[in-house]
Order: C-alpha cells, then sequence, then structure tokens
C-alpha cells in the first residue's frame, strides 16, 4: 500500500469507444496500476469509468482514457474530480 492520499476521477469518453475492448483493456490498465473502480458502456455511445486510488495512478488512467485501446478513436474525455468513496475491486457494467 501507498501513503499517498485517494483520488477520484469520472471520465466520459466519447467518439468510437464501444465494440473496441475498451471496457475490457480499462479493467486491465485499472487492475495493473492497483487502482478500483467500475467501468460502462453509455446508451448514448459512451465510456463512462470512475477510478479510485494514489493520485499518480489515477492521472495515469485519465490519460489513457484520452486515448483508449488500439481500436478506439476518443473525441473528447470528459472529466470530473469527485469525493473518493472507497470502492474495492474493479467492475464492467
Amino acid at each position: 500500500m501507498t501513503d499517498a492520499p485517494l483520488a477520484r476521477a469520472r471520465v466520459v469518453a466519447t467518439g468510437v469507444v464501444q465494440g473496441v475492448f475498451f471496457r475490457g483493456t480499462c479493467r486491465r490498465e485499472a487492475l495493473n496500476r492497483r487502482v478500483v473502480g467500475w467501468v460502462r458502456n453509455n446508451p448514448n455511445g459512451s465510456v463512462e469509468a470512475v477510478f479510485e486510488g494514489a493520485q499518480p495512478d489515477v492521472d495515469a488512467l485519465v490519460g489513457w482514457m484520452r486515448q483508449g485501446p488500439r481500436l478506439a478513436h476518443v473525441e473528447l474525455a470528459d472529466v470530473s474530480v469527485e469525493e473518493p468513496e472507497g470502492l474495492s475491486g474493479f467492475r464492467i457494467f
């Protein structure tokens, strides 16, 4: 564990982000960085994710969301900073 304070970010990515392995790759990236949270497809075609963890790791995942996996084309990644809720694990919805 790290002594870094917990950070939380919500990211909504738009563009070509569904059907390109975005959620599965996002989960793998989060687990590699020991970040908890979730990711889901939204009905409007966007992908939304919440990350909680050490600030540098959350920042790295926010940066990853701006690019996405190889087949994605992210047009916009809207980021909101939120108060951590103490989530555990990383889920795909």
